[in-house]
């Protein structure tokens, strides 16, 4: 068998073992290794020693366990609960304020750390009770629920986009100033959608009755207001504008961002050694499982190109003939599929290798294409991944729910919530190809063109 051949088989058995269940990192390495050795001999053990320091000598990466370890925190920090009793306060008066509040909640919390399970399970306990009460359809509740978690997989300090920036050699700054307004034009689609139906259909989100509204002065609700605002907002700009305007690279902005998750949790008088250990645990576990996810998918993806894998797939491609606008599409209905029975980390990590060297060939035909610039297509990629929380049978959103709530909803309920908001992900993929300015505008005006366009 040629080496080739050993590629495109090894290629196979990955996505078969992927479909099964056996574990993705592992899997990864011992294919690397086993179909390596087969191919190349003892030169499989010098190259993927050279992609494992490779992986560890990346700065950037760094910053993914510190702004874990930011998020872990706030989540401790009683935070979420502050923000989420303020926008209540604020939005009874709104038709569907209820799920206004769990939206407008997500989508700041989102700001401030991209831990889409903590996102989603926190909602589900603060917020699902109240609906309930207040007589929301079930269905509807989950689905505002679900899509504000996740959030955070697209709005900076996206993970996702750190990990991107890592294989394409893109910018994590300017990502992330790129990935602010489709973000938050997806929330604005959300709101759209609950206010519609609020309006439509108000039996399904009624007014919140007397009984359960707060009744406070106008100077307890301004004290609400500027507890449950002020210091996460203070947090997010710190963070955040110490990255944009060139004051800290988001290694440095995510260490900020970890001692100020100490010092929120030090005014909520929640930094306990408790709190500590389960953060650092929690930002360990997590960061462990991304950390050989990079190893695993280093190994594999040299292996498969020493072997010639990449070219058999270039050529492969070269000969359908396609556009490079074609070949964008393909490459984002391919991710959308994926996320059904893969994570967004699964499909970062193992499949954007595979992508990234096609699309440099169709690049270098069509320079001046943004269909073909690595920025852009990892925002769409990131605004496309958002569904992978949605998307049954793995959408983990539902499961984080089903987990906490038990038999007071079933998963197709949860489901059913879920569909108008994957609509609106597609409407907002739509809009970004349509209005490119949405990535680029912001990223221009703060780092100027890019040398790739």
């Amino acid at each position: 068998m040629s080496p080739e051949q050993l590629g495109m088989v090894m290629l196979l058995l990955m996505a078969v073992s992927l479909l099964i269940g056996f574990p993705v990192a592992f899997t990864m390495m011992a294919l690397a290794l086993t179909f390596g050795f087969a191919g190349l001999g003892f030169l499989v053990f010098d190259l993927t020693v050279q992609r494992i320091f490779t992986v560890m000598q990346n700065d950037v990466l760094v910053a993914v366990p510190l702004f874990l370890f930011m998020g872990y925190l706030v989540e401790r920090a009683g935070t979420l609960d502050g923000l989420f009793r303020a926008l209540k306060v604020m939005l009874w008066w709104l038709p569907g304020s209820l799920a206004i509040a769990t939206l407008a909640t997500g989508t700041i919390f989102a700001t401030a750390t991209g831990i889409v399970g903590a996102a989603v399970t926190l909602l589900t306990v603060m917020a699902l009770p109240q609906m309930n009460k207040a007589g929301y359809n079930r269905s509807f509740s989950a689905g505002a629920i679900g899509a504000a978690g996740t959030l955070g997989i697209l709005i900076p300090p996206s993970i996702l986009l750190i990990l991107y920036g890592f294989y394409a050699g893109v910018s994590v700054p300017r990502l992330y100033a790129g990935a602010f307004l489709p973000g938050f034009v997806l929330s604005a689609l959300f709101l759209i959608y609950i206010v519609g139906r609020a309006i439509l259909r108000p039996q399904d989100a009624p007014v919140v009755p007397k009984k359960l509204r707060e009744n406070l002065t106008a100077g307890q609700m301004f004290g609400v207001v500027m507890r449950g605002f002020v210091p996460i907002t203070l947090l997010i700009l710190f963070v955040m504008g110490a990255i944009f305007f060139g004051l800290a690279t988001p290694t440095e902005g995510a260490a900020l961002g970890a001692l100020g998750g100490i010092i929120l949790a030090a005014i909520n008088r929640r930094l306990t050694w408790h709190t500590m250990k389960e953060s650092v645990f929690l930002t360990v576990r997590a960061s462990s499982m991304v950390g050989w996810l990079l190893v695993g998918s280093s190994m594999f993806a040299a292996v498969f190109v020493r072997l010639g894998g990449g070219a058999v797939l270039t050529t492969f491609v070269a000969g359908l003939q396609i556009s490079p606008e074609q070949f964008f599409w393909i490459s984002q209905v391919l991710i959308f599929v994926l996320g059904w029975p893969l994570e967004w980390t699964e499909i970062t990590i193992i499949f954007m290798p595979i992508f990234l060297p096609l699309l440099a060939q169709f690049h270098a035909k069509a320079p001046d294409s943004f269909a073909t610039d690595p920025f852009f297509f990892g925002i769409m990629a990131a605004l496309n991944q958002q569904t992978s929380f949605l998307t049954p049978p793995m959408a983990m959103s539902a499961y984080y729910m089903k987990g906490i709530l038990g038999k007071a909803i079933s998963l197709a309920e949860i489901f059913r919530g879920f569909l108008p908001y994957m609509v609106a992900q597609v409407i907002a993929m739509t809009l970004l190809w349509f209005i490119p300015w949405l990535a680029y505008g912001p990223a221009e005006a703060i780092y100027g063109k890019a040398i790739f366009r």
